[in-house]
């Protein structure tokens, strides 16, 4: 009996079939994987750069447009009169239109009030950093602090007051919640885990979800979002004290204030994993297709090979009367099964001449 082979044509086919099969499918895959990967990984990134600079317009136009009203009413002739009776209707009528100011007042150039909207006692503005921006040129001043009623962060926004002849005679500053620009910020989520937040030219806290962190206007510029951006980056990922992954975008707003929009990694690159098993499926599904193809294809390819093995394995032990089935085919086997047909021919022959001179 022949020894049996252990790594036999079948086995060297199928070894073959397998390599230049999924060599290039794997190839294919990867590279197709890596480029939905990057695609979809911009594309969050995109979409949270979006959220982003939406929050950016909309607190870029809420200062603007409060600006505007500023230089309106710095214009007019009453405030430019610098007497306080005209002024304070003016004053008045600008928080009354204004909602969200609670406190419009002037000062002269340096620093005295004149005109208050509240009617309370006048008192000295000339330490105060809007006032200072504007007499060093700036056309608009700005600070952030705690409102003494509500607790809560407010902005003072001022711009000069100015003769018809261009000359300074003072300033004209309004105090204003910040509650309907935190309102959008905070309340803008990002999926279940996402949120953003504003802090001042200082890193400190103009709104955030968490109200305490606005009330006591904490301090934020060691925010790894913060850091990233003094470096250039706008996008960055880094992981939170609870060890979570986070991916935020990081943006300067007109003023010089930052909105930082974020999210959980997991949440935000959801689709990248989805994908990525999907990947992953299709990648096993097609190799464990393949194989099972290669397989048979192997296996019909060396079937007759394996039978002619075993009909001259046969002839070996003196069973010559075998059929070969595959004399017929016009290729090698053909041709190899022709040939063991006339060496079992040949064979019997050559014994049956034996068997007659033994006689």
């Amino acid at each position: 009996m022949a020894e049996k082979i252990r790594f036999g044509i079948s086995q060297k086919l199928l070894t073959v079939l397998m390599l230049v099969a999924l060599i290039p499918l794997t190839c294919v895959w990867f590279f197709s994987y890596q480029g939905i990967t990057t695609l979809n990984r911009a594309k969050v990134n995109q979409q949270l750069a979006a959220i982003n600079e939406r929050l950016i317009t909309h607190t870029d136009g809420w200062v603007d447009m409060n600006q505007r009203m500023l230089l309106q009413n710095s214009s007019l002739v009453d405030m430019q009169s610098m007497e306080k009776k005209r002024q304070d209707s003016v004053l008045k009528t600008m928080t009354q239109y204004y909602n969200w100011a609670y406190l419009a007042f002037s000062t002269d150039e340096e620093g005295n009030n004149i005109g208050r909207s509240d009617g309370k006692k006048t008192r000295f503005y000339g330490d105060r950093d809007y006032f200072k921006q504007v007499v060093n040129g700036h056309e608009f001043g700005q600070q952030i602090l705690i409102g003494k009623t509500s607790g809560k962060p407010a902005i003072v926004l001022s711009t000069g007051i100015f003769s018809e002849t261009g000359l300074f005679k003072g300033v004209l500053a309004v105090a204003m919640t910040l509650e309907e620009l935190s309102d959008k910020i905070i309340n803008n989520r990002i999926g279940k885990t996402g949120f953003s937040f504003l802090v001042d030219e200082r890193s400190e806290v103009i709104a955030h979800p968490n109200a305490d962190m606005a009330q006591q206007r904490v301090d934020m510029s060691d925010h790894p979002a913060l850091a990233a951006l003094e470096k250039g980056q706008s996008t960055t990922v880094f992981e939170d004290q609870n060890g979570q992954k986070i991916v935020s975008v990081a943006q300067e707003t007109d003023q010089g204030w930052i909105m930082v929009s974020q999210q959980n990694y997991d949440e935000a690159y959801k689709v990248i994993q989805m994908e990525t098993i999907k990947a992953i499926v299709l990648l096993v599904v097609t190799i464990l297709a393949v194989s099972m193809v290669a397989y048979f294809i192997s296996r019909w390819l060396t079937a007759p090979i394996r039978n002619l093995t075993e009909i001259a394995d046969k002839y070996s032990q003196g069973h010559l009367n075998l059929t070969i089935t595959d004399m017929s085919r016009k290729d090698e086997i053909g041709q190899l099964s022709q040939a063991i047909g006339r060496l079992g021919s040949s064979t019997r022959i050559a014994l049956n001449r034996l068997r007659e001179r033994g006689k």
